[in-house]
């Protein structure tokens, strides 16, 4: 019996316990067109057929014409367009049973992920490297010596390495705003193998970075209590280690995070719910106590800046967040309570 397109396409959803709307996001269409294809109101485009297929692991003959519980042919669409079961990397062998193809990155998730990471990352780099190197020219001990461009370099300096941190800042926060719109959900793909790869290249980022630090460190405390100097290079040794610390910090952190998929889909259905008002009475509490805390926090770090300069006026914004995280715990953990 030949099964219709219709059939194939409600048996490989129903596989992958996947909706129509999240087909749609997949492929790029609404839920009704799905919904359309699903009832043979409408016939899916040339592309999206191929995309189906590519999603799936099936050909486009089964698809089409065939049965994807019984294919005739191995799984290729066409000889240009390979499909999971091309990849050996993309297949899972089950104990005793036959071959399972695993979901592929149809949607250019995993590349998207790379480099928002390395533009965010390079960009916080470029602005504490900046300032790193701007110490070079500090006038006490500038490498240049007594100079009256120490102070021009210095503030040249900065303002390059802030420059530089925006050209990368905004155009990965824009291209990741992008993506989001253009992909409200994306089916998970990374294997186990993949988290625990990110999760080593995470554990060796944090190690490098506090080794890169205390190294910075002590080289400023040798300079400062052995050679009597307190200010220049040593400052900006400091500073470039740290810099190269925050970026295997940032970098492989959010390689680490973004590999959680199911967080990225829960992240955006709750931007969404928020647009639509559609917010828990909990989180609206949370928000509105934490915004509340940071604001007095910053009324009590100003005030101490300005009237107590000798004052440890940074801590009030210590503080501050600290209280904000306890309000956050307390909240969730009578979260049932306030949201009835």
């Amino acid at each position: 019996m030949t099964m219709t397109f219709r059939t194939n396409l409600q048996t490989l959803r129903a596989r992958r316990n996947m909706t129509q709307e999240q087909l749609a996001m997949l492929l790029g269409v609404s839920r009704q067109a799905i919904s359309k294809w699903e009832s043979e109101k409408a016939y899916p485009e040339m592309d999206k057929l191929l995309a189906i297929c590519d999603l799936f692991g099936c050909t486009l003959d089964d698809l089409v014409l065939g049965d994807v519980d019984r294919p005739a042919t191995p799984a290729r669409t066409t000889d240009a367009t390979p499909t999971v079961a091309d990849d050996p990397h993309a297949v899972e062998q089950r104990e005793g049973g036959p071959t399972t193809p695993l979901p592929k990155d149809i949607t250019g998730y995993d590349a998207h992920r790379l480099r928002f990471s390395m533009l965010i990352a390079s960009g916080v780099t470029a602005i504490i490297a900046s300032v790193g190197v701007a110490n070079l020219f500090d006038p006490e001990h500038s490498i240049i010596g007594v100079n009256p461009l120490n102070d021009f370099l210095m503030f040249v300096c900065i303002c390059v390495g802030v420059i530089i941190g925006l050209v990368l800042l905004v155009p990965g926060a824009m291209a990741h705003a992008a993506f989001r719109r253009n992909h409200p959900y994306v089916k998970d793909f990374y294997t186990e193998d993949d988290r625990r790869r990110e999760s080593r290249l995470l554990a060796c980022g944090v190690v490098a970075g506090v080794a890169a630090i205390l190294i910075g460190i002590a080289v400023v405390v040798y300079m400062d209590e052995v050679r009597e100097v307190t200010a220049g290079w040593p400052n900006a040794v400091m500073l470039l280690l740290s810099a190269a610390a925050v970026f295997g910090f940032v970098y492989c952190g959010m390689r680490y995070t973004m590999v959680n998929i199911d967080g990225y889909n829960k992240e955006i259905e709750r931007n969404r719910r928020q647009r639509s008002g559609d917010v828990p009475r909990s989180v609206k509490l949370s928000g509105a106590l934490s915004g509340i805390i940071m604001l007095v926090a910053t009324i009590v770090g100003l005030t101490l800046l300005f009237l107590v300069p000798e004052s440890l006026f940074w801590m009030s914004w210590v503080i501050g967040g600290l209280l904000c995280a306890i309000t956050g715990i307390i909240v969730d953990l009578f979260k049932d309570h306030v949201d009835k």
